[in-house]
Formats: structure tokens, C-alpha cells, sequence
């Protein structure tokens, strides 16, 4: 049988770190703006970051146990 390659690309987690960089600095230049909507817009940015990258991280993970199971079945 021959190898399947993987095609997934775990974007999740260098997608995650931007957004929580950019909250940071969004935090950072808001406050020193006193700017109050762009300061809750950027919090909340980097609040969605670390589960973001939680979710892709387990569904990558459940896609390679997946793949795994496909490969003792067929055996």
C-alpha cells in the first residue's frame, strides 16, 4: 500500500502567536492613545489566540490518531 503524504500544515499555531503579538502591541498603542474601542478590539484578540491554537493543535492531533487506526485496519 503506498504512503499517503501528509498534507496538513499546522497553521493554527503561527497563526495564534500573531494574534496574540498583535494584541499585545494593539494593548500597548491603545493605551497610550486612550483609545477604549480599539483597547477591548485588542484584548479580545489576544484572548482568542490561545484557544485558537488549542483547537488545531488537537484537531491535527486527532487527524493524525486517525490516520494511525487507517493504517492498522488495513492491515
Amino acid at each position: 500500500m503506498e504512503e499517503k503524504k501528509k498534507l496538513r500544515c499546522p497553521l493554527g499555531v503561527p497563526g495564534g502567536i500573531v494574534a496574540a503579538l498583535v494584541g499585545i502591541v494593539g494593548i500597548v498603542m491603545n493605551i497610550m492613545s486612550f483609545n477604549l474601542l480599539g483597547l477591548l478590539t485588542s484584548i479580545g484578540l489576544f484572548l482568542l489566540a490561545g484557544p485558537f491554537v488549542r483547537v488545531t493543535l488537537m484537531v491535527h492531533s486527532a487527524n493524525d490518531r486517525l490516520d494511525e487506526l487507517e493504517k492498522k485496519a488495513g492491515k
